[in-house]
């Protein structure tokens, strides 16, 4: 096991494109999947003191989500605090397809630079819009630039920063600029980019000022020689950092390529990066999206030396699932959940930690057992049916989750039985035992 520490700086770049753009406009985009500090290789960084600084914001098409935070979000020279932070971002409202965003510089400038800012560990950190600039806000728009920073496979979580230049290193003179800004999924209703910070860098104006992010820690652990990297954040919780290094990362560093083995399916390839983060203020216990683990550190703090590190390898199987990727398939069918979580578990309660015994069914709950419950009840069910009729069937239920092509014809087909028959069976057993 390896684990590389680090306070604030620790650059992950996901890729660097230059995308196609008219005339002379360059189009540079990256993309950090771990870090924390809005720290690129090629795009600057956010700046503080720019000229969207005192300039107006407006929306002119669409409307703000109530959720996040308001318009001066994109020109304060503040940066949000982790990838789920909506008050310290501004965004369109859920359920709609973007909207378009007004920038008024007060008066015409030569713009060298526009670079925008997104953070979100899922599917709201890409950036899609078209960029096009004025001098009266009326008739004379020209466009000026096309952004498209989605990913065209995997998870699309992380900071994305972009830069829109030009060789003669001036985009024109305008005063106006409108950002056209398309969702960058239509899945469900949560496809609209977290905008952190739009910056405006004038021709000969101040020099631009970095903003200085939020303090961070987060441990990188890697596993299997380097392949997957587990970057741990506890910045919001630095009591918990050493429980994380000594305890958790052992587990992330042993459980997580073989997790990703037993879940192994045909053409498809588990992330290689993920996010653990602890926050202060997260209700519950834990919840997965896309790459990222988000932890409740109040639960966790009472959970230390009982279910806590169980409860991350749960999540993880989420990490590795992937179910969603099923979704860009028209004529996927959806997972039950039951199956979902009942998977999660039982990698949890049947293989990390067996000796637990925490997916049993007590007696007073016999009456109640369905093999559809979800979590331990549905784990120990398939526990049940993969001893007794087919070893391999985790594996191969999740191959069809994920696919998107399970149905209850699965269980007829790889143990000769629906799955209300093995039900029935399964918790006769029970009551015999």
């Amino acid at each position: 096991m390896k684990v590389r520490f680090q306070k604030m700086v620790l650059l992950v770049t996901g890729f660097l494109c230059t995308l196609p753009a008219l005339a002379a406009v360059e189009v540079v985009t990256e993309r950090n999947e771990l870090t924390t500090d809005f720290h690129f290789k090629n795009v600057p960084a956010p700046a503080r003191n720019d000229a969207a600084t005192s300039a107006e914001f407006s929306i002119v098409a669409g409307r703000r989500d109530g959720n996040g935070g308001d318009l001066d979000k994109l020109h304060d020279g503040q940066l949000p605090r982790s990838a789920d932070a909506p008050r310290e971002n501004c965004f369109f409202a859920a359920g709609t397809a973007g909207g378009k965003l007004r920038v008024d510089l007060g008066r015409a400038i030569e713009i060298k630079q526009v670079n925008t800012y997104s953070w979100h560990g899922g599917d709201r950190g890409p950036q899609v819009y078209t960029l096009s600039a004025s001098n009266t806000g009326k008739d004379d728009w020209k466009q000026v630039a096309q952004v498209d920073t989605r990913p065209k496979s995997g998870s699309a979580g992380g900071q994305y920063g972009v830069s829109i230049a030009d060789s003669t290193d001036s985009l024109g003179r305008y005063r106006y600029l409108l950002f056209d800004i398309a969702r960058t999924e239509g899945n469900d209703p949560f496809g609209n980019t977290f905008f952190s910070e739009i910056d405006v860098i004038e021709a000969g104006g101040p020099v631009p000022e970095a903003v200085t992010p939020p303090a961070s820690h987060v441990e990188i652990v890697e596993a299997e020689g380097g392949r997957y990297r587990l970057a741990v954040d506890t910045t919001e919780t630095p009591d918990l950092t050493d429980w994380t290094r000594t305890e958790l990362a052992p587990v992330l560093c042993k459980w997580y390529p073989r997790i990703v083995k037993l879940l192994a399916s045909e053409g498809y390839e588990a992330p290689r990066k993920v996010q653990i983060v602890f926050s202060a203020d997260m209700q519950g216990v834990a919840a997965t999206g896309g790459t990222r683990v988000s932890c409740a550190a109040k639960w966790y703090r009472q959970n230390l030396k009982g279910e806590a590190r169980g409860s991350i390898v749960h999540e993880l199987v989420h990490v590795v699932q992937q179910y969603g990727l099923s979704r860009r398939n028209p004529h996927a069918t959806p997972t039950p959940g039951w199956v979902t979580e009942g998977i999660a578990d039982y990698v949890r309660w049947f293989l990390y930690e067996p000796r637990s015994h925490g997916a049993e069914i007590g007696k007073h709950a016999l009456a109640k057992a369905r093999y559809d419950a979800s979590y331990r009840t549905t784990a120990n069910f398939l526990n049940w049916v993969a001893t007794k009729y087919e070893p391999q069937l985790v594996t191969h239920l999740n191959a069809a989750a994920r696919a998107g092509i399970y149905t209850e014809a699965f269980w007829k087909q790889r143990t000769g039985h629906t799955v209300q028959e093995l039900g029935d069976e399964w918790k006769a057993a029970l009551v015999k035992n």
